[in-house]
């Protein structure tokens, strides 16, 4: 079987939602790395580096640098870990989650512009078909 064909549609699909997205969420003054973790975080309880690098798939050396920026903005806070003092827990300050409510409808509405073109039907088996592939790629 040639899988060729489906991986080159993989990559393009890709790169062709990264070509739409990462304008919107630069004109908004972040990267989009940062976008990712304040996403990830709003709305949220505090969470470990470990959990939130599976959260948001950024590597671990990524995700330093990216949480300092953050940090030094006033976006997000470190602490402690209650539970466990080797680690420490990040969560938005005020500052963070009041970003994240003006960022992230912002950004799905943007997304929509794309996605409400696709029909249920389709929505629901290019998702059938990504999980699928995750599953096939992470066993």
């Amino acid at each position: 079987m040639n899988f060729l064909p489906s991986l080159r549609s993989l990559v393009s699909a890709y790169q062709a939602f990264e070509r739409y997205s990462a304008p919107d969420v630069k004109a908004m003054g972040l990267t989009t790395t940062q976008f990712d973790v304040i996403a990830t975080l709003g709305n949220q309880p505090p969470m470990t580096c470990k959990e939130l690098g599976e959260k948001t798939l950024v590597t671990k050396g990524t995700l330093t640098g990216v949480l300092e920026r953050l940090e030094a903005k006033g976006i997000l806070e470190r602490k402690l870990n209650p539970e466990d003092a080797r680690s420490q827990m990040i969560g938005l300050t005020v500052i963070g989650q009041s970003l994240f409510e003006k960022v992230f409808p912002a950004h799905l509405q943007h997304l929509a512009k794309a996605f409400n073109q696709l029909d249920e039907q389709e929505l629901v088996a290019i998702e059938k078909s990504l999980q699928s592939l995750n599953r096939i790629f992470t066993n």
